[in-house]
This record gives structure tokens, sequence and C-alpha cells, in this order.
């Protein structure tokens, strides 16, 4: 009776051996999960031509909050035209830039640039005569 006892009580003690390595495991592995924090970004639209370049539209877009600026009376858009610097969270994920614009002459130019911390993170520039549209695309998530 006394070796059942014995075996009875290695049989518990082994159990909770397994029990307590399991929770200190799981705990450990948790507390290595090397998750980046969302962090602030300085950012700034930027949108510029060659000389008599007529702007049309300007459309920006953080995240989901898009705006759109038409070039009228009430509302001249001059270029070159910046949004200003503003701090956006990388939680936001998306940055989009869109413009057009009346080119006169077929060496002129229509320039879009994100601006992210003080350097260039995406531009794109087209060329020609007529109506012309840029657009750039910046986005925080890694893939």
């Amino acid at each position: 009776m006394k070796q059942f006892y014995k075996s009875k009580s290695l049989l518990r003690l082994s159990f909770l051996f397994i029990v307590l390595f399991s929770v200190v495991s799981v705990a450990n592995s948790c507390k290595d999960d090397d998750d980046e924090e969302f962090t602030d970004h300085m950012v700034q639209f930027e949108v510029k031509g060659s000389q008599n370049v007529v702007p049309k539209t300007i459309v920006t877009q953080v995240g989901t909050s898009q705006n759109t600026m038409y070039n009228t009376v009430q509302t001249p858009i001059t270029y070159p035209w910046t949004s200003g610097e503003f701090f956006v969270n990388s939680s936001q994920s998306q940055l989009n830039l869109a413009a057009n614009a009346e080119l006169p002459n077929a060496d002129s130019e229509l320039i879009v640039t994100i601006w992210i911390d003080g350097e260039v993170a995406k531009t794109d520039t087209v060329t020609g005569a007529g109506v012309k549209s840029a657009a750039v695309a910046h986005s925080f998530l890694e893939l």
C-alpha cells in the first residue's frame, strides 16, 4: 500500500510540475513578443509645377480621411502648394496625394511629393502638354 501511495504522490508532483512549467513557458513567450508600437511621423504634402501650369484639383488622404480641393475663383490653388507639416500616427497606415493640372507646353512638369520626417518618401513627376495627373501613395505597414 505504501508503494501505491508513493507512486500516486509522484504522479501528482509530476502533474504539478508540468502545469507550472507550461504556465512559465506561456508567460515567457508572451514577454518576448516584439510588437512595435505605432509612432508619430511629421508629414507634409507638396504639389508644384513649372511656370504657367494651371492647377485643377488636389486630393489628399490620410487613412480614411480624404480632402479634395478644386481651383475656383473663391478658393484658388497656387503653385507651389504645400499642406503644411502635421503629425500622422503610423496606425493610419496609408497616405495618398494626387493632383491634376493644365500643362501648357511639352516640357511643362507637374510634381507631387510626400515628405515624411523631413525626407522625401514618394514623388511622381509628369511631363507634357494638356491636362495631366500625378499621384503617389505611401504605406506605413511593412508587408
